[in-house]
Protein backbone atom coordinates (compact mmCIF):
# COMPACT_ATOMS: atom_id res chain seq x y z
CA UNK A 1 0.00 0.00 0.00
CA UNK A 2 1.68 3.51 -1.00
CA UNK A 3 2.17 5.76 1.60
CA UNK A 4 0.55 9.18 2.17
CA UNK A 5 2.31 11.79 1.51
CA UNK A 6 3.37 14.22 3.99
CA UNK A 7 1.60 16.88 3.30
CA UNK A 8 -1.43 15.15 3.32
CA UNK A 9 -0.39 13.61 6.85
CA UNK A 10 0.25 17.01 7.97
CA UNK A 11 -2.76 18.79 6.39
CA UNK A 12 -4.89 15.92 8.11
CA UNK A 13 -3.39 16.70 11.50
CA UNK A 14 -4.26 19.95 11.01
CA UNK A 15 -7.85 19.63 10.54
CA UNK A 16 -8.10 17.15 13.31
CA UNK A 17 -6.35 19.29 15.58
CA UNK A 18 -8.99 22.03 14.76
CA UNK A 19 -12.01 19.77 15.45
CA UNK A 20 -10.45 18.38 18.60
CA UNK A 21 -9.98 21.99 19.66
CA UNK A 22 -13.03 23.10 19.07
CA UNK A 23 -14.83 20.01 20.81
CA UNK A 24 -12.44 20.62 23.92
CA UNK A 25 -13.75 24.43 24.38
CA UNK A 26 -17.23 22.74 24.78
CA UNK A 27 -15.80 20.68 27.51
CA UNK A 28 -15.41 21.91 31.52
CA UNK A 29 -11.72 21.82 31.83
CA UNK A 30 -10.73 21.11 28.44
CA UNK A 31 -8.59 24.21 27.76
CA UNK A 32 -6.78 23.23 30.80
CA UNK A 33 -6.36 19.57 29.31
CA UNK A 34 -5.14 20.82 26.22
CA UNK A 35 -2.63 23.21 27.65
CA UNK A 36 -1.39 20.76 30.10
CA UNK A 37 -1.39 17.31 28.06
CA UNK A 38 -1.77 17.90 23.93
CA UNK A 39 0.17 21.61 23.81
CA UNK A 40 3.30 20.31 25.49
CA UNK A 41 3.67 18.21 22.22
CA UNK A 42 3.67 20.78 19.64
CA UNK A 43 5.91 22.79 21.80
CA UNK A 44 8.43 20.41 22.08
CA UNK A 45 8.67 19.61 17.85
CA UNK A 46 9.39 23.20 17.62
CA UNK A 47 12.18 23.39 20.18
CA UNK A 48 13.90 20.32 18.00
CA UNK A 49 13.59 22.25 14.94
CA UNK A 50 14.88 25.74 16.48
CA UNK A 51 17.96 23.24 17.88
CA UNK A 52 19.00 22.06 14.55
CA UNK A 53 18.50 25.55 12.95
CA UNK A 54 21.61 27.14 13.63
CA UNK A 55 24.00 24.26 13.03
CA UNK A 56 21.84 23.52 9.39
CA UNK A 57 22.63 27.02 8.24
CA UNK A 58 26.31 26.95 9.76
CA UNK A 59 27.21 23.11 7.52
CA UNK A 60 24.93 23.98 4.87
CA UNK A 61 26.34 27.86 4.49
CA UNK A 62 30.09 26.83 4.72
CA UNK A 63 29.43 24.13 2.48
CA UNK A 64 27.53 26.10 -0.57
CA UNK A 65 30.44 28.80 -0.25
CA UNK A 66 33.68 26.13 -0.14
CA UNK A 67 32.08 24.77 -3.34
CA UNK A 68 31.81 27.58 -4.91
CA UNK A 69 35.46 27.76 -5.51
CA UNK A 70 35.17 31.32 -6.60
CA UNK A 71 34.08 34.41 -4.35
CA UNK A 72 33.07 36.50 -7.88
CA UNK A 73 29.98 33.76 -7.69
CA UNK A 74 28.94 34.54 -4.42
CA UNK A 75 28.81 37.59 -4.61
CA UNK A 76 26.45 36.76 -7.80
CA UNK A 77 24.18 34.98 -5.98
CA UNK A 78 24.01 37.42 -2.89
CA UNK A 79 23.53 40.50 -5.06
CA UNK A 80 20.64 39.12 -6.91
CA UNK A 81 19.04 37.34 -3.73
CA UNK A 82 18.94 40.49 -2.26
CA UNK A 83 17.80 42.61 -4.69
CA UNK A 84 14.87 40.02 -5.43
CA UNK A 85 13.84 39.98 -2.06
CA UNK A 86 14.01 44.22 -1.97
CA UNK A 87 11.91 44.19 -5.01
CA UNK A 88 8.90 41.21 -3.87
CA UNK A 89 8.42 43.21 -0.80
CA UNK A 90 8.51 46.45 -2.09
CA UNK A 91 5.29 44.81 -4.21
CA UNK A 92 3.60 42.64 -1.04
CA UNK A 93 3.12 46.53 0.26
CA UNK A 94 2.21 48.04 -2.44
CA UNK A 95 -0.57 45.29 -2.99
CA UNK A 96 -1.64 45.82 0.73
CA UNK A 97 -2.12 49.48 0.32
CA UNK A 98 -3.92 48.73 -2.86
CA UNK A 99 -6.68 46.69 -1.16
CA UNK A 100 -6.99 48.39 1.85
CA UNK A 101 -7.77 51.53 0.25
CA UNK A 102 -10.48 49.90 -1.97
CA UNK A 103 -12.35 47.82 0.21
CA UNK A 104 -11.80 50.19 3.37
CA UNK A 105 -11.88 47.83 6.14
CA UNK A 106 -11.75 50.21 8.94
CA UNK A 107 -14.59 52.15 8.09
CA UNK A 108 -16.63 49.47 8.95
CA UNK A 109 -16.10 49.40 12.85
CA UNK A 110 -18.34 51.15 15.05
CA UNK A 111 -17.74 53.09 17.92
CA UNK A 112 -18.62 50.31 20.23
CA UNK A 113 -16.30 47.69 18.74
CA UNK A 114 -13.25 49.90 19.47
CA UNK A 115 -14.15 50.75 23.09
CA UNK A 116 -14.66 47.18 23.46
CA UNK A 117 -11.74 46.09 21.90
CA UNK A 118 -9.67 48.99 23.80
CA UNK A 119 -10.98 47.87 27.31
CA UNK A 120 -10.19 44.29 26.50
CA UNK A 121 -6.33 44.48 25.05
CA UNK A 122 -4.89 48.13 25.26
CA UNK A 123 -3.62 47.42 29.16
CA UNK A 124 -2.88 43.49 28.11
CA UNK A 125 1.36 42.55 28.59
CA UNK A 126 1.02 41.96 24.74
CA UNK A 127 0.08 44.68 23.48
CA UNK A 128 2.42 47.31 26.02
CA UNK A 129 5.58 44.97 25.74
CA UNK A 130 4.94 45.19 21.78
CA UNK A 131 5.01 48.98 22.02
CA UNK A 132 8.09 49.20 24.53
CA UNK A 133 10.35 46.79 22.34
CA UNK A 134 9.65 49.15 19.14
CA UNK A 135 10.50 52.54 21.29
CA UNK A 136 13.33 50.47 21.99
CA UNK A 137 14.43 49.77 18.30
CA UNK A 138 13.61 53.28 17.08
CA UNK A 139 15.79 55.14 19.64
CA UNK A 140 18.83 52.96 17.73
CA UNK A 141 20.48 54.56 15.37
CA UNK A 142 19.91 54.33 11.66
CA UNK A 143 22.89 52.07 10.91
CA UNK A 144 22.22 49.89 14.03
CA UNK A 145 21.24 46.86 12.23
CA UNK A 146 24.27 46.53 10.71
CA UNK A 147 26.44 46.70 14.11
CA UNK A 148 23.81 44.17 15.06
CA UNK A 149 24.85 42.11 12.59
CA UNK A 150 28.37 41.55 13.50
CA UNK A 151 28.70 39.18 16.78
CA UNK A 152 31.44 39.79 19.42
CA UNK A 153 31.17 36.25 20.04
CA UNK A 154 30.37 33.69 17.46
CA UNK A 155 29.47 30.94 19.99
CA UNK A 156 26.98 33.70 22.09
CA UNK A 157 25.12 33.93 18.55
CA UNK A 158 25.04 30.81 18.08
CA UNK A 159 23.08 29.85 21.25
CA UNK A 160 20.31 32.83 20.65
CA UNK A 161 17.95 31.63 17.27
CA UNK A 162 17.14 35.76 17.32
CA UNK A 163 20.81 35.97 16.43
CA UNK A 164 20.32 34.60 12.87
CA UNK A 165 21.77 37.53 11.11
CA UNK A 166 25.20 37.12 13.57
CA UNK A 167 25.30 33.83 12.59
CA UNK A 168 25.11 34.04 9.10
CA UNK A 169 27.68 36.95 9.17
CA UNK A 170 30.19 35.04 10.64
CA UNK A 171 29.58 31.42 9.00
CA UNK A 172 29.64 33.65 5.53
CA UNK A 173 33.23 34.97 7.02
CA UNK A 174 34.21 31.31 8.15
CA UNK A 175 33.42 30.23 4.62
CA UNK A 176 35.45 32.54 2.44
CA UNK A 177 38.23 32.66 4.42
CA UNK A 178 38.91 28.68 3.50
CA UNK A 179 38.37 29.78 0.54
CA UNK A 180 41.21 31.86 0.35
CA UNK A 181 43.79 29.47 2.15
CA UNK A 182 43.44 27.24 -0.65
CA UNK A 183 41.54 23.70 -1.04
CA UNK A 184 44.19 21.22 0.39
CA UNK A 185 44.44 23.53 3.57
CA UNK A 186 40.68 24.13 3.91
CA UNK A 187 40.00 19.94 2.92
CA UNK A 188 39.65 18.73 6.44
CA UNK A 189 37.50 21.59 7.81
CA UNK A 190 35.52 20.98 4.89
CA UNK A 191 34.76 17.15 4.79
CA UNK A 192 33.88 18.31 8.38
CA UNK A 193 30.99 20.37 7.32
CA UNK A 194 29.81 18.66 4.45
CA UNK A 195 29.72 15.50 7.31
CA UNK A 196 27.75 17.59 9.89
CA UNK A 197 25.37 18.86 6.77
CA UNK A 198 24.38 15.10 6.27
CA UNK A 199 23.44 14.05 9.56
CA UNK A 200 21.82 17.56 9.97
CA UNK A 201 19.60 16.77 7.23
CA UNK A 202 18.90 13.36 8.30
CA UNK A 203 17.83 14.92 11.60
CA UNK A 204 15.49 17.01 9.72
CA UNK A 205 14.20 13.57 8.23
CA UNK A 206 13.62 12.11 11.37
CA UNK A 207 11.81 15.20 12.98
CA UNK A 208 9.48 15.54 10.34
CA UNK A 209 8.07 12.12 10.79
CA UNK A 210 6.14 13.25 14.12
CA UNK A 211 5.00 16.59 12.03
CA UNK A 212 1.16 15.40 11.67
CA UNK A 213 0.71 14.63 15.58
CA UNK A 214 2.73 18.17 16.21
CA UNK A 215 0.29 20.02 13.92
CA UNK A 216 -2.48 18.65 15.76
CA UNK A 217 -0.78 19.32 18.89
CA UNK A 218 0.00 23.11 17.87
CA UNK A 219 -3.78 23.90 16.37
CA UNK A 220 -5.57 22.38 19.48
CA UNK A 221 -4.06 24.83 21.87
CA UNK A 222 -4.57 28.01 19.34
CA UNK A 223 -7.57 27.18 18.92
CA UNK A 224 -9.04 26.75 22.59
CA UNK A 225 -6.91 30.01 23.63
CA UNK A 226 -8.88 31.76 20.80
CA UNK A 227 -10.60 34.61 21.54
CA UNK A 228 -14.06 36.29 22.12
CA UNK A 229 -15.41 35.32 18.50
CA UNK A 230 -18.07 38.72 18.63
CA UNK A 231 -14.58 40.43 18.54
CA UNK A 232 -13.01 38.36 15.69
CA UNK A 233 -16.67 38.21 13.78
CA UNK A 234 -16.21 42.18 13.85
CA UNK A 235 -12.46 42.32 12.38
CA UNK A 236 -13.49 39.47 9.51
CA UNK A 237 -13.24 42.64 6.64
CA UNK A 238 -9.74 43.85 7.70
CA UNK A 239 -9.16 39.64 8.17
CA UNK A 240 -10.17 39.42 5.05
CA UNK A 241 -8.44 42.35 2.72
CA UNK A 242 -5.14 40.79 4.54
CA UNK A 243 -5.87 37.15 3.44
CA UNK A 244 -6.76 38.84 -0.34
CA UNK A 245 -3.17 40.28 0.10
CA UNK A 246 -1.63 37.16 0.71
CA UNK A 247 -3.59 35.01 -1.86
CA UNK A 248 -2.15 37.94 -4.58
CA UNK A 249 1.26 37.35 -3.46
CA UNK A 250 1.44 33.83 -3.95
CA UNK A 251 -0.24 33.98 -7.38
CA UNK A 252 2.29 36.86 -8.18
CA UNK A 253 4.88 33.98 -6.64
CA UNK A 254 3.20 31.46 -8.99
CA UNK A 255 3.86 33.76 -12.15
CA UNK A 256 7.29 34.61 -11.50
CA UNK A 257 8.45 30.85 -10.69
CA UNK A 258 6.22 29.99 -14.51
CA UNK A 259 7.97 32.93 -16.51
CA UNK A 260 11.13 32.39 -15.13
CA UNK A 261 12.39 29.30 -13.42
CA UNK A 262 10.00 27.69 -16.03
CA UNK A 263 8.46 25.35 -13.41
CA UNK A 264 4.88 24.24 -13.41
CA UNK A 265 3.08 26.32 -10.12
CA UNK A 266 1.38 23.66 -8.76
CA UNK A 267 4.01 21.20 -9.02
CA UNK A 268 6.57 24.15 -7.15
CA UNK A 269 3.70 24.02 -4.51
CA UNK A 270 3.37 20.68 -3.79
CA UNK A 271 6.78 20.09 -3.52
CA UNK A 272 7.39 23.14 -0.75
CA UNK A 273 3.71 22.71 1.18
CA UNK A 274 4.90 20.50 4.29
CA UNK A 275 7.07 24.18 5.15
CA UNK A 276 4.05 25.86 4.23
CA UNK A 277 1.88 23.87 6.72
CA UNK A 278 4.36 23.63 9.19
CA UNK A 279 4.89 27.62 8.65
CA UNK A 280 0.61 27.99 8.91
CA UNK A 281 1.16 25.76 11.91
CA UNK A 282 4.28 27.63 14.19
CA UNK A 283 3.77 30.99 12.64
CA UNK A 284 7.86 30.82 12.74
CA UNK A 285 9.77 31.17 9.06
CA UNK A 286 12.91 30.82 11.49
CA UNK A 287 11.69 27.37 12.77
CA UNK A 288 10.82 26.24 9.61
CA UNK A 289 13.60 27.18 8.09
CA UNK A 290 15.63 23.25 8.30
CA UNK A 291 12.16 22.17 6.56
CA UNK A 292 12.27 24.99 3.90
CA UNK A 293 15.70 24.17 3.15
CA UNK A 294 15.10 20.21 2.84
CA UNK A 295 11.80 20.76 0.87
CA UNK A 296 13.53 23.26 -1.56
CA UNK A 297 17.06 21.10 -2.01
CA UNK A 298 15.74 17.97 -2.36
CA UNK A 299 12.17 18.08 -3.92
CA UNK A 300 12.66 21.25 -5.83
CA UNK A 301 16.49 20.58 -7.01
CA UNK A 302 17.98 24.23 -5.84
CA UNK A 303 21.86 23.70 -5.26
CA UNK A 304 23.05 23.86 -2.34
CA UNK A 305 25.28 26.50 -3.26
CA UNK A 306 22.13 28.87 -3.64
CA UNK A 307 19.61 27.45 -1.01
CA UNK A 308 22.54 27.37 1.47
CA UNK A 309 22.53 31.45 1.37
CA UNK A 310 19.33 32.40 0.38
CA UNK A 311 17.26 30.49 2.20
CA UNK A 312 18.50 31.66 6.03
CA UNK A 313 19.00 35.42 4.47
CA UNK A 314 15.67 35.27 3.59
CA UNK A 315 14.35 33.48 7.33
CA UNK A 316 15.81 36.74 8.40
CA UNK A 317 14.83 39.63 6.40
CA UNK A 318 12.25 38.76 4.03
CA UNK A 319 9.43 39.61 5.42
CA UNK A 320 6.52 40.10 2.71
CA UNK A 321 3.72 38.55 4.06
CA UNK A 322 4.66 40.73 7.57
CA UNK A 323 4.84 43.59 5.38
CA UNK A 324 1.98 43.35 3.41
CA UNK A 325 -0.11 42.82 6.45
CA UNK A 326 1.77 46.13 8.12
CA UNK A 327 0.20 48.27 5.34
CA UNK A 328 -3.01 46.82 5.44
CA UNK A 329 -2.97 46.82 9.25
CA UNK A 330 -1.55 50.91 9.48
CA UNK A 331 -3.86 52.37 7.32
CA UNK A 332 -7.33 49.94 9.18
CA UNK A 333 -6.29 51.60 12.23
CA UNK A 334 -5.56 55.04 11.09
CA UNK A 335 -9.42 54.45 8.84
CA UNK A 336 -11.12 53.55 12.32
CA UNK A 337 -9.69 55.81 14.57
CA UNK A 338 -10.28 58.49 11.40
CA UNK A 339 -6.54 59.60 11.21
CA UNK A 340 -5.84 60.97 7.67
CA UNK A 341 -3.26 59.67 5.81
CA UNK A 342 -1.94 61.52 2.35
CA UNK A 343 -0.54 59.82 -0.23
CA UNK A 344 2.76 60.96 0.52
CA UNK A 345 1.94 59.30 3.72
CA UNK A 346 1.55 56.33 2.43
CA UNK A 347 4.89 55.97 0.37
CA UNK A 348 6.28 56.18 3.97
CA UNK A 349 4.59 53.39 4.95
CA UNK A 350 6.54 51.74 1.88
CA UNK A 351 9.85 52.71 2.43
CA UNK A 352 9.47 52.40 6.36
CA UNK A 353 8.04 48.64 6.34
CA UNK A 354 10.70 47.95 3.70
CA UNK A 355 13.82 49.27 5.66
CA UNK A 356 11.38 47.62 9.35
CA UNK A 357 11.24 43.88 7.76
CA UNK A 358 15.39 43.56 7.08
CA UNK A 359 15.78 43.70 11.28
CA UNK A 360 12.56 42.48 12.30
CA UNK A 361 13.11 39.09 13.84
CA UNK A 362 11.72 36.09 11.97
CA UNK A 363 9.63 35.00 15.30
CA UNK A 364 5.85 35.25 16.21
CA UNK A 365 4.25 38.42 17.07
CA UNK A 366 7.61 40.69 15.71
CA UNK A 367 5.14 41.70 12.90
CA UNK A 368 2.89 43.96 15.50
CA UNK A 369 6.70 45.96 16.87
CA UNK A 370 7.07 46.55 13.38
CA UNK A 371 3.86 47.81 12.92
CA UNK A 372 4.70 50.16 15.58
CA UNK A 373 7.19 51.81 13.86
CA UNK A 374 5.28 51.99 10.38
CA UNK A 375 2.49 54.33 12.51
CA UNK A 376 5.07 56.50 14.03
CA UNK A 377 6.53 57.61 10.65
CA UNK A 378 3.58 58.77 9.29
CA UNK A 379 2.78 60.80 12.49
CA UNK A 380 0.12 58.40 14.20
CA UNK A 381 -0.46 60.43 17.93
CA UNK A 382 1.72 58.57 20.43
CA UNK A 383 -0.90 58.23 22.74
CA UNK A 384 -3.25 56.17 20.33
CA UNK A 385 -0.62 53.55 19.92
CA UNK A 386 -2.49 50.96 22.59
CA UNK A 387 -5.66 51.63 20.80
CA UNK A 388 -4.45 50.78 17.51
CA UNK A 389 -2.70 47.69 18.49
CA UNK A 390 -5.60 46.73 20.47
CA UNK A 391 -8.30 46.55 17.35
CA UNK A 392 -5.85 44.10 15.80
CA UNK A 393 -4.83 41.76 18.42
CA UNK A 394 -7.51 40.08 18.76
CA UNK A 395 -6.77 38.32 15.44
CA UNK A 396 -2.83 38.99 15.00
CA UNK A 397 -2.23 35.13 16.08
CA UNK A 398 -4.79 33.90 12.93
CA UNK A 399 -2.89 36.68 10.51
CA UNK A 400 0.11 35.83 11.80
CA UNK A 401 -0.12 32.05 11.02
CA UNK A 402 -1.02 33.17 7.25
CA UNK A 403 1.40 35.68 6.51
CA UNK A 404 4.46 33.25 7.78
CA UNK A 405 3.18 30.74 5.01
CA UNK A 406 3.61 34.01 2.62
CA UNK A 407 7.10 34.93 4.12
CA UNK A 408 8.33 31.37 3.63
CA UNK A 409 7.16 30.38 0.52
CA UNK A 410 8.88 33.97 -0.99
CA UNK A 411 11.83 32.88 0.33
CA UNK A 412 11.37 29.32 -1.36
CA UNK A 413 10.47 31.15 -4.18
CA UNK A 414 13.50 33.66 -4.75
CA UNK A 415 15.97 30.61 -3.94
CA UNK A 416 14.01 29.02 -7.20
CA UNK A 417 14.23 32.06 -9.51
CA UNK A 418 18.43 33.00 -8.17
CA UNK A 419 18.97 29.32 -8.92
CA UNK A 420 17.54 29.35 -11.91
CA UNK A 421 19.68 32.62 -13.12
CA UNK A 422 22.97 31.00 -12.11
CA UNK A 423 22.30 28.01 -13.67
CA UNK A 424 22.21 25.82 -10.34
CA UNK A 425 18.48 24.78 -10.82
CA UNK A 426 18.84 20.62 -11.58
CA UNK A 427 17.04 17.36 -10.75
CA UNK A 428 15.39 16.91 -7.63
CA UNK A 429 17.03 14.77 -5.44
CA UNK A 430 15.00 13.35 -2.76
CA UNK A 431 16.25 11.95 0.74
CA UNK A 432 14.04 9.75 3.24
CA UNK A 433 14.92 8.84 6.41
CA UNK A 434 15.75 5.18 6.55
CA UNK A 435 17.94 5.32 2.98
CA UNK A 436 21.12 4.17 4.92
CA UNK A 437 18.87 1.81 8.06
CA UNK A 438 19.91 -1.55 6.19
CA UNK A 439 23.63 -0.59 7.04
CA UNK A 440 22.99 0.08 10.97
CA UNK A 441 20.61 -2.29 11.56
Amino acid sequence: MKKLALHWQILIGMILGILFGLGMTFVEGGSSFVNDWIKPLGTIFIKLLKLIAVPLIIASLVKGISDLKDISKFKNIGLRTVLIYVGTTVIAISIGLMLVNIVQPGNGISEETITKLTETYANSGGVQSKIAEASKQKASGPLQFLVDMVPDNAIQAMSDNKAMLQVIFFTIFLGISMLLVGEKKAKPLKKFFDSLNEVVLKMVDLIMLTAPYAVFALLASVVVSSNDPDLLLALLKYALTVVGGLLLMVTFYMILISVFAKKNPLWFLKQISPAQLLAFSTSSSAATLPVTMERVEEHVGVDKEVSSFVLPVGATINMDGTSLYQAVAAVFIAQALSFDLSFGDQLTIILTALLASIGSAAVPGAGMVMLVIVLESVGFPADKFAIGLALIFAVDRPLDMCRTVINVTGDATVSTLVAKSVGKLGKPHVKNWDDHYDEVK
